[in-house]
């Protein structure tokens, strides 16, 4: 098969899949919606493997295949600046499209049970087809216009999903929120494209790279470039202060969340400065600046998520966290950590979501943990996967999440030892919050309604199976990048040689010993396992129930539990100032253009009501007004010669 014609059909599928279900979901039966979606994806999914099993086999002798462009056709011409419709196949791009194929076949799957009640069922497996459409589109694009593309329908798709129960109106304005953000974020991403085609002539990847090579570490232009990229990546990937609107986005079906909000778009931002690596290896400062976003990020959502009691929005602060460490790992130009996170994150993160859209299916639609318990009697699969998952993003070994997060931590010690400590503290809270989670969803007396009691059962095995296979990616997807010369290391090393040119120092060999890495990974490790035990003492040993809303709180508690109070601080000195402005200048526009607009009326009103009066009816007048016309036009020729 041609590469052009395999490339163009991977993204194909899942359109045609989204124009099949969008335009005849009304009549459409849900069992053929469900089918049609699922198998778009999953056509996708088996072409990716088979371009990724092609590009392996044409590894050179040096062990490296070299980046392939496939042109589709010629798109824009303006002048010296040409784009064309064009896809890169190469490591990160093969890597992203088995990602986002593959998790979102199980979460399609998924959805055919969650969704089969919904009135909408066919419409959501359009949206669902629509948004991996998107993403392949970001994740292939051979230049940063495709990839604009992308990032700009992942946003839209996002909150057609958000708001899909568009009949409860907290929901669409969490839609909105989510759009409103990803916008101020995207408007910085346009503005580095700009600069882009004003610096490097062009937006592909490969010619703006390879000039960039020739730059000196610290150039200032390239700084400019990669802090306005970066807030692209801030809105995308919910950072610091552009990262409200994610836990907000869990209004949408649990199957978005996996799929939107854990597994794929929000790492498109951790894609976008992989992919950019050369420029962000050229501006130290941005990527100083990045670190310290990304860890304040993640503590901030980490000491959130420890009083959440909805059980999605702690999943939801907790993928707010392990954004930050994915950036806390590009930050010290661990790039392939940063991308070993964003693989293993989509494994124990979706897994942990659809393990929740289980759970709450089970409640009748409950999603407040105080309200549940006992669970893992009457939910066992649900239980045991969502356990591995909770052992794979605690950083516990030997399951996934240990070994990405590890490797993170080791290359941030070697880089900054106090965002080294604030990371390895970060990983304990997300150990405390999610096994807080597990425990009082799954253990204990069941403190529900004994209607919830009596409907309580296990999830059919369209919810199930993916869990399975998911539990199995979180528990073995550390075998991916083993400590040492692990796969993944190998696999993506090309993709760095630009980087490696420009900073050799930046990749030089870790002049950490061996004997330090094993004490940095038994204390990461040992942390983890400390705030498992005191998750244990409180909420299994002593059976600690969160409080109710209308508890009275300590100072402290009352503002962690507020979320610090963030969304009211932005409503007091952004929104509200901004809609008085508003409501000003329209109050202003209205009275000014309102009256030129009728002043003009009134004149052209008054002024013809008095010019119609000269129409008489009277030759005489006609004939006196015409010479008196000539003898006028004569004397202004006249004056006009001299």
């Amino acid at each position: 098969m041609r590469l052009e014609l395999l490339c163009a059909l991977i993204p194909l599928f899942p359109l045609i899949g989204f124009i099949i279900n969008g335009i005849g979901f009304r009549r459409v039966p849900k069992g053929l919606a469900g089918g049609i979606a699922t198998v778009a994806v999953l056509a996708s999914f088996v072409l990716s493997v088979i371009l990724f099993r092609s590009f392996v086999g044409n590894e050179n002798q040096a062990g490296a295949a070299e980046p392939i462009v496939a042109t589709l056709f010629d798109w824009i011409s303006v002048g010296d600046l040409h784009i064309n419709f064009s896809f890169q196949i190469d490591q990160l791009s093969l890597l992203m499209l088995l990602i986002v194929t593959g998790v979102g076949s199980l979460i399609h799957v998924y959805s055919i049970g969650y969704m089969s009640h919904d009135e909408g069922f066919g419409k959501f497996m359009a949206f669902l087809n629509l948004f991996i459409f998107f993403m392949l589109l970001l994740v292939m694009g051979s230049n940063y216009v495709i990839m604009f593309i992308g990032w700009e329908g992942v946003g839209l798709c996002s909150y057609l999903l958000i708001g899909f129960w568009n009949r409860n109106i907290s929901f669409n304005n969490a839609a909105r929120k989510a759009f409103v953000m990803n916008r101020i974020g995207d408007l910085g991403f346009l503005l580095g494209i700009f600069m882009l085609i004003n610096t490097f002539g062009s937006v592909e990847y490969l010619d703006i790279f390879k000039q960039a090579t020739s730059l000196e570490i610290g150039d200032k232009t390239i700084l400019a470039i990669t802090l306005l990229l970066f807030v692209g990546a801030m809105g995308k990937s919910a950072q610091i202060p552009l990262y409200t609107w994610l836990p907000d986005a869990m209004a949408g079906p649990t199957p978005v969340s996996a799929l939107i909000h854990a597994a794929t778009m929000v790492t498109a931002g951790i894609y976008m400065v992989v992919r950019s690596n050369v420029l962000y290896t050229l501006s130290p400062l941005t990527l100083e600046i990045i670190g310290g976003i990304a860890i304040a990020t993640a503590l901030l959502a980490a000491t959130i998520g420890l009083l959440q009691n909805d059980i999605k929005k702690v999943l939801a602060y907790s993928t707010v966290s392990q954004l930050g460490y994915m950036f806390l790992g590009l930050s010290a130009t661990a790039y392939t950590a940063g991308m070993f996170h964003v693989i293993t994150h989509a494994f124990f993160k979706a897994l942990l979501f659809l393990g929740a859209g289980s759970v709450i299916h089970a409640m009748s639609d409950e999603q407040d943990i105080r309200k549940m318990g006992g669970l893992r009697k009457v939910l066992p699969i649900t239980f045991i996967t969502f356990l591995i998952g909770t052992i794979a993003i605690s950083g516990l070994p030997p399951f996934a999440g240990f070994f990405s997060k590890d490797e993170i931590l080791a290359h941030v010690f070697e880089h900054n030892k106090l965002l080294w400590a604030l990371g390895v503290f970060g990983s304990g809270l997300t150990s405390f919050y999610m096994f807080r989670l597990l425990f009082l969803t799954f253990f204990g007396e069941f403190r529900g309604t004994e209607e919830q009691r009596h409907h309580l059962h296990e999830s059919p095995s369209t919810m199930t199976i993916p869990l399975i296979v998911l539990a199995i990616l979180s528990a073995a997807g550390g075998a991916l990048n083993l400590p040492g010369d692990g796969w993944l290391s190998h696999f993506m090393a090309p993709l760095f040689e630009g980087s490696r040119q420009v900073s050799p120092e930046a990749f030089a060999e870790s002049t950490v010993e061996s004997s330090t890495e094993y004490i940095l990974m038994a204390v990461s490790a040992g942390v983890a396992l400390l705030a498992l035990i005191i998750a244990y003492v409180m909420y299994i040993s002593r059976q600690a129930i969160p409080a109710s809303e209308s508890t009275e709180r300590s100072l402290p508690e009352q503002v962690v539990y507020n979320k610090y109070y963030v969304d009211e601080l932005y409503e007091a000195i952004i929104i509200r100032p901004i809609r008085g402005l508003g409501d000003v200048l329209y109050s202003f526009g209205e009275g000014l253009v309102d009256g030129i607009v009728n002043g003009i009326a009134w004149l052209v009103q008054k002024s013809s009501a008095q010019l119609r009066l000269l129409q008489s009816g009277s030759i005489g007048f006609y004939v006196l007004a015409m010479v008196v016309s000539i003898v006028v036009i004569f004397a202004l020729r006249f004056f006009i010669r001299l």
